[in-house]
């Protein structure tokens, strides 16, 4: 691996399928070390992404570096100094945990002398001891992903590319896992992973929102909560719901209004209404309002905010 230098770069990364563009010159660092969280809705180009950046496909135009390596040009250089957990479960389910760690060992060039030393480290690290020989179809999804993160990590690789790793996994399994990855990270492995939930970006040192195969933001979570609603995000309890959204984004100085769960969250500009003048008008259009109140923005907030203004400037270009 290259000594000096960023992990990953990435530069005017397209990838085309016939007229389909599933990437759109892309343009990315991410450094030594970092957690780095791709997020963005079902077919924005995550996927398509970090298998151009593992070598798997060829990119139509551009190009990336990956531990110092062109991913057009030396595939197989990059495969050797990764690790790789694709979004569909990957592992043998008829063959016991010990038996899919040596098969992916194998697979990795594992020096048979140091098979047994990095065996132990994954059983131990996925909390899988007394389990060795369960067959891994027996296994539940939060143990089954911990595994296939082990098989990932056989042969030490600097850098860890994970595909949606925790989807339709439970809550706590999930956090149990990103515990693994930040010690991973703190032992220096870089690690890009993808995923859809909200919260898990929050886990990531720098957030890459991606939408329609561009990049839309970059940044820690924090930048981008703070950069990207353009003004005060208020939460309107309110009945009925669709009504009030329909009425406040036609409303002079509403920057951006969607309905999160039973309530309003609206983003409030200069010029316009204010956090005082919210219940008088809404109940002049029928609406009932229990409560206004400032909020801090989540990173659900922002995403849905980069989303619309990015669909909007490409709908009216």
């Amino acid at each position: 691996m290259n000594a000096t230098g960023p992990a990953v770069v990435a530069e005017g990364l397209t990838k085309r399928f016939r007229s389909f563009t599933a990437v759109d010159h892309l343009d990315l660092r991410i450094e030594k070390g970092e957690i780095a969280g791709f997020i963005g809705p079902n077919g924005a180009g995550k996927s398509t992404t970090i298998r151009m950046l593992c070598g798997l496909l060829r990119p139509s135009e551009g190009r990336a570096l990956v531990a110092g390596f062109d991913v057009g040009q030396q595939p197989e250089a990059v495969r050797e100094h990764i690790g790789y957990m694709s979004q569909k479960f990957s592992l043998y389910g008829d063959l016991t945990v010990r038996e899919n760690l040596r098969f992916f060992g194998g697979i990795y060039r594992v020096a048979r002398g140091e098979m047994g030393e990095r065996t132990r480290f994954a059983i131990t690290m996925a909390g899988l001891q007394e389990r060795e020989d369960a067959l891994v179809r027996t296994l539940a999804g939060g143990w089954k992903q911990r595994l296939a993160l082990g098989c990932a990590i056989l042969h030490r690789p600097p850098i860890l590319f994970l595909d949606e790793p925790t989807s339709g996994v439970e809550p706590e399994a999930r956090r149990r896992f990103w515990d693994l990855i930040h010690e991973l990270a703190a032992g220096g492995v870089t690690i890009l992973v993808s995923t859809h939930y909200m919260d898990e970006a929050e886990y990531c040192n720098r957030i890459a929102l991606i939408d329609r195969g561009r990049l839309v933001a970059l940044g820690t979570p924090g930048q981008l909560r703070s950069r990207h609603l353009g003004g005060e995000l208020f939460e309107i309890r309110c009945t009925p719901l669709g009504a009030a959204l329909h009425v406040l984004q036609g409303a002079a100085g509403v920057i951006d209004a969607a309905i999160f769960g039973d309530r309003l969250h609206v983003v409030l500009g200069p010029g316009g209404l204010d956090q005082a003048g919210l219940p008088g008008f809404l109940q002049e259009h029928g609406v009932s309002v229990q409560a206004v109140r400032t909020v801090t923005p989540s990173l659900e907030d922002v995403f849905v905010r980069l989303v619309s203004t990015h669909h909007g400037g490409q709908d009216s270009s």
